[in-house]
């Protein structure tokens, strides 16, 4: 069943972008979960696009993992090597790293078969493949790398998020989908999670920008789901 879409007229409000706190307008509303109908609404400064306030988080979080999510293996395995790469070239290999939102474990799990000292941590979900290896913030040892891999487009608070996870290393790699341009609706984008309503927050290339300048970080992406902020320079090709 195709999600009903409306366009949004100037009669409909605008709020605050959460996460530069200007005007965000109004200009499309979708159904999700197949029973309520939600706005969505952009920034005009940083990009980001955001629903209104997520009152039904509570129903589709009743499972954690969405049913949707059959990719959850392949994307693990996937991002293993990416992960592996860049620690291997660019981080300390010998450092310690800490998976935020690690979900199952799957992730810590592989990076530890490799060799690199990971942990696990996850307000949501079960520890099922990293049990012994949970992070404990009261661990004053420095992360080198924290990944944050499919969270940014969960988070209610993208700005607080961002500050604890930088309060625990300055050098965060993550995933989540760019929305391009022009601003795809509903039914020509599949990551907007209209089945699952677990998705409240999309990114562009400057909403980074911007966090990244807020933070004195440097960014990088690979320009579509893998991007890193970081306090290390890194040369740029020519």
């Amino acid at each position: 069943m195709k999600n009903r879409i409306s366009h949004t007229n100037k009669t409909m409000p605008s709020t605050v972008c959460r996460v530069c706190k200007m005007q965000a307008e109004a200009f499309f509303s979708t159904v999700l979960l197949q029973k309520y109908s939600v706005k969505y609404f952009k920034c005009s400064k940083c990009g980001y696009v955001q629903t209104e306030e997520p009152y039904w988080l509570e129903e589709a979080y009743n499972t954690p993992i969405n049913d949707s999510d059959t990719g959850m293996i392949m994307r693990n395995l996937w991002l293993k090597n990416i992960t592996s790469t860049l620690i291997f070239f660019i981080f300390d290999s010998q450092g310690k790293f800490l998976d935020y939102g690690g979900g199952y474990g799957v992730f810590v799990r592989l990076m530890r078969d490799v060799g690199f000292d990971f942990y696990w941590q996850d307000k949501h979900t079960e520890n099922l493949f990293a049990r012994g290896f949970e992070f404990s913030e009261s661990d004053n040892t420095n992360v080198e790398l924290l990944t944050c891999y499919e969270a940014f487009e969960h988070f209610v608070d993208p700005i607080a998020e961002l500050e604890n996870l930088l309060s625990i290393s300055r050098n965060i790699l993550l995933s989540t989908e760019f929305i391009q341009e022009p601003t795809p609706s509903p039914d020509e984008w599949w990551y907007y999670g209209s089945e699952h309503g677990q998705h409240i927050g999309f990114f562009q290339k400057k909403t980074f920008e911007y966090l990244a300048n807020k933070h004195s970080l440097y960014f990088y992406t690979n320009g579509q789901n893998i991007h890193l902020l970081s306090e290390k320079r890194f040369p740029t090709p020519a």
